[in-house]
């Protein structure tokens, strides 16, 4: 062709393209692109004419598409063809000459070119340009030809710069630059050229960091999307480890994050974002999750070129994700929804639209999450957000494939955007639509949406269709696993609907998890999903089958869908139901109880024919009739329901299996049960009979329709019979007649509605079932069961009085028959016996008065047999029996049984004598008051009372309890007079005896008669009825230990058995600790201690009594009897121990001095041993307590009489009395101090370690000064001398006793306090007793000594040595001292003494009239002192003057001297005139001078002696005048006899 016709084709060409001849040249161009992968070799001549063409025209085409397509062809010629060195040397020139003039050489000598027609190649500057990007990419694929060596590399490196340069050209920010298929065509070059050459050295610095620069501060579009381009290439060519190894990651994502950054860097890192996804695919995905974040937030970045790229490099990153990519992008996607910004959130909806896009794998795992999101953003405030959300889900509806689902589309996407108005007629329309198809992952995306909007509804329909659709769905689709990620969504509400109020809601729920369930499992390849899904459904289910709170109709849809799920269950329903369900029948909570049975009462339904088993029926059957009997009303009613359905379901084909079990009910203990299984059992027979139960007919209204009834009931029993045969016909009749006699109205009632409907003349099928309902009535009547030998009785009675009494003959053989067997062991004997009874009182009670009267004596034998049989209950039905007999016969009936009764008494059989007894007693328990006074006197009439009569009074005493204390006055008597009577041997008739009084006192209502009658016989002159009377007292507290009431008569029985611990008999003696021990065994012990005052009063009384008639004084030793016998006192014992513990102030102090006063009565031989031991701890227990001073006066002084008695068996108790005592001493009383005092001194003769104690009272003695501590600091000496006196011989350390005398020497000279230096005095001269001559010498020598400190100058220091020479002299060691030292020291002593007698204090003047005493008794010669010093004495005692305490200090003076004076004659020692001085002021004194000279009086004359001072007296009357011997003798006869002894 010329060139002008080339040239008009080629304008042809360019103006006339058209898509047709596009797709000519693409074709062209995938020619020659095959030859790449069909030929292995290719001639040089051929590649050259190829690569010629593709530079001329492919290169420089004008579309785009084409262009594109020729730089990936000539890429892959070069790459596949130009590794030839041929090759290259062509390529390498050609290529370059074409990038510096965009044009191939068209010099025809050039041989490396094939030159085209010039016309045909365009040389306009776009095709120029296109010509020079395409060169650059073959020449990128010439370099990954290039050998290695020096040169090539630097052209490599060259290569890679130009390739490098072409990504980064650019003219403008957006329309210039190089288009992106060329961008993309340089970057596969460099993908491959990265590895090659220095390119690896260059990859950081300056390759990446120029093409990072570029790509986040690049001027124009074209400079960052190229180096954007680079980046990802590189990545490719390097490898992945790159991204981490140059830290490109991190550069991206804080360009991308930075707020303050420019729009340029956050749309350069978004490139790069996007093209490494593309370049890398999966590689890239675990660094999508961390720049995604990023990402999001540029999406509400202010820049539109930043939002749209964010937006763009989305849709590219999820287009490329897997399925594990999308499970690590979808959470931080939907964690945008929760960022507040709206531009966040509509990105984020985006990119979930963009899911569209996935691999329908992945699509079908991301959607259950993506969608319901989605349908979240229509409730945003933001209308873009909306928009985004209702794009996205149309998205997904465009790759919906089920035509079905898209044919309704719409309407499914209303639902979703509006669900208030659309997910009904959504529903609506699928339930509408006919599927042929199956539903892909989309179309369950769009559908559980609705369905959980729908099931969430609150209209029941909505609900409704929402659990319809949700059960059918797994038919719909093709994999169930498809489904199964949207069961956590739906599953839920499927539940939640399981528990609607409405009926409907919850069967459809059920149904729809049962079909799940099923469909799941067969869809599935394994069953694992289905057993995963009734694993997780059945514990739910039960445990709202046992949720407390949870109402009885949400309970039965759990019930219902448990059912549903069971039958889906591969495990078969029976093994389920007796391993799981059915063991919870008994559980304590009735909601569990309740479950239990509502799936009892949808399981006969659900398993239909023969899927419902025998096995099945015979376990379920159990549970439902323990649930009719529940307790909880609610269960009963489910109970009720289910027993109803199953009737209904399974009745006719059960019957044999069903109706035992229903007749069995009918006679249980609950009756509820029997009220339930007769309910059934009419549902039963009506099933059976064609009829149904009918009310009782109690109207007017209702009489009309009574002969219909009467058909009906007539066509029921012909069918029953049919059905069931005659023989269970007539029994299942029986069993319903013997329910109409029920104890429970409810139960009675409905027995006669189902018998009315299925008998239609009932005295007719009473006769006919006569010989069957009568077994079954002596069968019920030996049962042993109370209620039903009362419903049997009653059925019998019924039968007598709807028969007439013509049936009596018929019925008394049986009965007689019965009741006349021999009395045996034989447990079902004894219990026919009973129900006979019963059942002739019912026919008593049924009959009328002339069948009875006829029948009488048969009637009376019968009766009279029951009540003497040997078994207790049958004798009490027995006695009802004769009751209603007597009733209407009246006095016949006792007249036909009393007298043959007492007859059989005395029979000597003794099986007819005890048979008679236990007949009378059967007797006496209904007629006592009419019968006692017939009896009684018979039975007591012989002396004693016969054994067969003391068996009667025993039985009858167990039966007339109530009325029998009225004969107390002729019975006790005589029962006490029997027992005394009894002779040794004859142990039958005492038993007898004893059993018939232990009968009457546990039997008698009335204890206050028994007790008076018992206690009067307590006096008797009899020891034998003394006796006896205290073993009755034992008797009825034994008897009646349990019972209270005899408790206000406790004083009359204390009183008596009080009395007798005086008794003389050793035998009453012996039967009183018996009843006493009974007494507090029996009585609690709080209750005897509130009579312990009233005890110790009349003891105190009794004592005193004693002693008078043994002619004592009132203070004389008495040993009470009671207590001087073995264990005499241990039953009083726990009495006064309760009483000192736990009583108040006033009862422990009694008790305290009542248990001393019984100690002081008992002899120590019955002391020793255990039971002084249990005495001493309680009290040593409490006197430690804060107790008032007359509570421990009390204690301290009953420790005081343990310890006289006692002895040697207290030693282990010493060292608790030691700190006890001492204790004491510190108290408040003085009175207690002194009773401590005295209790140490008895303590003493027990006591082996003295020392510590000495010790601890010396310490005590020198304590502070005080009123209060002087008081106590006296005690503590008094106590110390006391000590030292009985016990401190037995002080083994030497300074001991010393120390004590040290002092006391201290104190008597020093301390201010009176009464202190008196008592130190006491203590000096206990200490001189034990220290021996040389240290009371010593003593005496230092009270002369009146120089020092000691001086007489001070008054108290006079007082403290006339104390302190009284006793020290009066000491047993002052004689023998008197022997060893001088008259002189003893007269200086004495001289001192008559000089503080003139002194002016008092108290020094009363000490010295008692020490100048004991100078005159410690006196060598004691009569030439006493004759020295008399008129000392005389002149004080003659004198008006001087103060009493002064006349009372010179007898005690007197007293001293008399005691101290060893002589028998002391009348001739004391002379006439200090006698005649001390009688007149014995006479004529005051009081207590008085008693003071009646005590010198005594003394003088010896009245002490075994004449009773008869000699002395006689001698001083020898001497006396007339008036002082008439005065003597007055004295001696009316004062001086009564002393019995004289303390000083």
């Amino acid at each position: 062709k010329t060139n002008n016709e080339m040239k008009q084709q080629q304008v042809i060409i360019i103006v006339k393209d058209s898509p047709d001849k596009i797709r000519i040249r693409q074709g062209m161009l995938d020619a020659i692109a095959a030859l790449t992968t069909e030929l292995k070799e290719l001639d040089l001549k051929i590649l050259k004419l190829i690569i010629t063409f593709l530079i001329a025209y492919g290169l420089a085409d004008t579309c785009e598409t084409v262009r594109s397509k020729a730089r990936t062809v000539i890429r892959q010629v070069v790459t596949s063809f130009g590794s030839s060195d041929d090759a290259i040397s062509f390529l390498l020139p050609t290529l370059e000459h074409v990038l510096h003039n965009g044009m191939i050489s068209s010099s025809e000598n050039d041989n490396n070119t094939v030159v085209f027609e010039s016309s045909t190649v365009s040389t306009s500057s776009a095709a120029l340009n296109r010509r020079k990007e395409g060169a650059v990419v073959a020449l990128g694929s010439v370099a990954l030809h290039l050998k290695k060596g020096e040169e090539n590399n630097s052209k490599i490196d060259s290569t890679v710069d130009m390739l490098l340069a072409t990504l980064l050209q650019a003219d403008n920010d957006e329309a210039g630059g190089n288009e992106e298929s060329v961008q993309s065509s340089v970057a596969d070059c460099l993908v491959k050229l990265m590895k090659k050459g220095n390119t690896p050295q260059r990859l950081e610095k300056p390759i990446l960091e120029d093409l990072m620069r570029y790509c986040l501060h690049g001027e124009f579009y074209g400079q960052r999307r190229g180096s954007a381009h680079g980046i990802a290439a590189a990545m490719k060519g390097s490898g992945i480890a790159s991204l981490k190894k140059y830290n490109v990651v991190a550069q991206l994502q804080e360009a991308a994050s930075d707020v303050t950054g420019s729009t340029h860097s956050k749309e350069g890192s978004i490139f790069a974002m996007e093209l490494l996804s593309v370049r890398l695919g999966l590689l890239f995905e675990p660094y999508v999750i961390v720049l995604l974040p990023s990402l999001l937030q540029c999406f509400s970045d202010n820049s539109d070129r930043v939002r749209a790229a964010a937006a763009h490099t989305a849709d590219v990153i999820m287009s490329k994700l897997s399925a594990h990519g999308v499970k690590l992008v979808l959470p931080a996607i939907l964690g945008a929804f929760v960022d507040p910004a709206w531009r966040t959130k509509e990105a984020s909806i985006q990119m979930l639209g963009s899911m569209s896009h996935l691999a329908p794998k992945q699509l079908a795992g991301a959607l259950p999450r993506v969608v319901p999101k989605l349908t979240e953003a229509f409730s945003d405030t933001h209308p873009r957000v909306k928009a985004s959300a209702e794009h996205a889900l149309g998205e997904i509806t465009k790759v919906v494939r089920n035509p079905e689902i898209s044919s309704i589309s719409s309407t499914l996407l209303l639902a979703l955007t509006d669900p208030s108005e659309g997910t009904l007629p959504a529903l609506e329309a699928l339930i509408q639509t006919e599927f042929l198809h199956a539903m892909d992952a989309p179309s369950l995306a769009l559908i559980v949406p609705v369905l959980h909007r729908g099931l969430r509804d609150r209209i029941a329909t909505t609900k409704r269709y929402a659990a319809l659709i949700a059960g059918n769905i797994c038919s719909m689709i093709h994999d169930p696993k498809d489904f199964v990620p949207y069961l956590p969504l739906l599953l839920p509400d499927l539940q939640l609907a399981l528990l609607d109020p409405i009926p409907d809601v919850r069967s459809t729920a059920a149904k729809a998890l049962g079909s799940l369930s099923r469909g799941l499992g067969a869809g599935s390849s394994s069953k694992t999903t289905t057993t995963d899904l009734v694993d997780n459904l059945r514990p739910w289910l039960i445990e709202k089958l046992r949720q407390e709170n949870i109402t009885s109709a949400e309970r039965s849809g759990a019930a219902q869908g448990l059912t549903e799920v069971l039958l889906s269950s591969s495990t078969t329903v029976e093994k389920i139901l007796l391993e799981e369900l059915l063991p919870l029948k008994s559980h304590p909570s009735a909601s569990t109880r309740e479950g239990v049975l509502w799936v009892l009462t949808f399981l006969p339904s659900a398993l239909t024919g023969a899927n419902f088993t025998t096995a099945l029926l015979e376990s379920t059957l159990p549970a439902l009739l323990n649930g009719l009997s529940d307790e909880s009303e609610p269960v009963r009613d489910v109970a009720m329901r289910a027993g109803r359905v199953l009737i209904r379901t399974h009745g006719k084909a059960n019957v044999d299996t069903i109706l035992p079990r229903l007749e069995l009910g009918l006679v249980s203990d609950d009756y509820r049960i029997r009220l339930a299984s007769l309910t059934l059992l009419g549902d039963l027979l009506s099933l059976i009979g064609g009829t149904s139960v009918q009310a009782t007919t109690t109207t007017p209204q209702e009489m009309g329709s009574t002969q219909d009834e009467f058909r009906k009931a007539e066509r029921a029993q012909a069918q029953l019979a049919l059905e069931l045969g005659p023989e269970i016909r007539k029994s299942v009749l029986s069993s319903l007649y013997l329910a109409r006699s029920d104890t429970e109205a409810v139960v009675r009632q409905t027995a006669v509605q189902v018998w009315k409907t299925v008998v239609a003349v009932t005295a007719r099928a009473l006769r006919d079932i006569l010989p069957s309902v009568t077994a079954q009535i002596l069968t019920a009547l030996a049962s042993g069961h109370l209620e039903q030998t009362q419903v049997a009785g009653r059925c019998l009675g019924d039968i007598v009085q709807k028969l007439g009494d013509g049936i009596l003959p018929d019925l008394l053989p049986l009965l007689q028959k019965a009741i006349l067997e021999d009395e045996a062991d034989d447990a079902a004997t004894t219990t026919t016996r009973r129900g006979v009874c019963v059942g002739l009182q019912e026919v008593i009670s049924h009959a009328s008065s002339e069948a009875i009267s006829n029948y009488l004596e048969l009637l009376t034998r019968v009766v009279r047999d029951a009540l003497c049989d040997s078994e207790e209950s049958v004798r009490d039905m027995a006695a009802s029996c004769f009751q209603s007999l007597h009733q209407v016969v009246g006095q016949p009936a006792l007249d036909e049984m009393v007298p043959s009764l007492l007859i059989d008494l005395e029979s000597p059989l003794e099986e007819k004598s005890e048979r008679a007894n236990r007949g009378l007693a059967g007797i006496l328990k209904l007629r006592s008051r009419e019968l006692l006074p017939y009896i009684i006197p018979r039975l007591l009439s012989t002396k004693p009372i016969t054994i067969s009569h003391a068996n009667a009074l025993t039985g009858i005493a167990e039966v007339t309890g109530a009325t029998l204390h009225a004969h107390f006055h002729t019975i006790i008597p005589a029962v006490i007079t029997s027992l005394s009577m009894m002779l040794d041997g004859d142990e039958e008739h005492e038993t007898a005896l004893r059993q018939c009084a232990r009968s009457i006192a546990n039997n008698t209502e009335d204890v206050n008669d028994l007790i008076s009658q018992i206690a009067s016989k307590c006096g008797n002159d009899k020891a034998e009825i003394r006796n006896e009377s205290c073993w009755m007292f034992q008797t009825m507290v034994e008897e009646r230990k349990d019972r209270t009431d005899f408790y206000e008569q406790l004083p009359v029985i204390l009183r008596e058995l009080l009395y007798r611990l005086n008794d003389e008999s050793p035998v009453v003696l012996k039967a009183n600790r018996a009843a006493w021990s009974a007494l507090t065994k029996h009585v609690p012990a709080e209750e005897l201690v509130n009579h312990i005052e009233y005890m110790q009063n009349l003891l105190a009384s009794m004592v005193s009594e004693a002693r008078r008639r043994k002619g004592g004084v009132g203070d004389g030793e008495f040993l009470m009897p009671g207590f001087n016998i073995p264990k005499g006192l241990d039953p009083l014992l726990p009495v006064y121990q309760r009483g000192i513990l736990y009583g108040t102030p006033v009862i422990r102090e009694v008790s305290a001095s009542g248990l001393g006063e019984c100690i002081s009565l008992t002899a120590s031989k019955f002391l020793a041993g255990p039971l002084i031991i249990k005495m001493t701890g309680p009290l040593l227990r409490i006197v430690g307590d804060r107790n008032p001073s007359n509570v421990k006066v009390a204690i301290l002084r009953t420790l005081g009489l343990i310890l006289v008695k006692g002895g040697p068996a207290l030693r282990a108790f010493v060292p608790q009395f030691q700190t006890t005592f001492v204790k004491a001493l510190q108290d408040q009383s003085r009175q207690v101090r002194l009773e401590s005092i005295a209790a140490l001194g008895l303590l003493m003769p027990l006591s082996t370690r003295v020392d510590p104690l000495l010790k601890e009272l010396v310490a005590g003695s020198l304590g502070r000064s005080g009123e209060q501590i002087a008081a106590v600091q006296m005690a503590t000496l008094e106590a110390l001398a006391v000590v030292l006196s009985k016990g401190g011989g037995k002080a083994k350390q030497p300074d001991s006793v010393p120390s004590a005398l040290s002092a006391s020497q201290e104190l008597v000279f020093e301390h201010a306090d009176e009464g202190v230096r008196e008592a130190a005095a006491k203590v000096m001269g206990a200490a001189c007793a034990i220290l021996g001559e040389e240290t009371t010498t010593d003593v005496l020598n230092r009270i002369l000594d009146a120089s020092g400190d000691y001086d007489d100058s001070n008054a108290d220091i006079r007082h403290g040595k006339a104390c302190a020479c009284h006793r020290v002299l009066a000491s047993s060691v002052s004689s023998k001292v008197n022997e060893e030292i001088s008259d002189s020291l003893h007269q200086q002593i004495v001289d001192l003494v008559i000089t503080y007698t003139k002194d002016d204090k008092a108290s020094v003047k009363e000490s010295a009239c008692v020490a100048l005493g004991a100078a005159v008794g410690s006196s060598i010669d004691p009569e030439s002192c006493l004759r020295r010093v008399e008129t000392v004495f005389i002149n004080i005692m003659q004198s008006s003057q001087e103060r009493m305490e002064i006349h009372k200090a010179v007898a005690s003076g007197l007293c001293v001297a008399l005691k101290l004076y060893a002589s028998d004659n002391k009348v001739l020692f004391f002379g006439k005139n200090l006698l005649d001085a001390s009688l007149r002021l014995a006479m004529s004194g005051t009081q207590r001078v008085q008693y003071a000279f009646n005590d010198v009086l005594w003394l003088a004359l010896g009245c002490g002696n075994e004449d009773g001072g008869e000699g002395g007296l006689e001698s001083y009357l020898q001497q006396a005048s007339f008036d002082n011997s008439k005065a003597m003798k007055s004295v001696h006869s009316k004062v001086l006899s009564r002393i019995q002894t004289v303390d000083i």
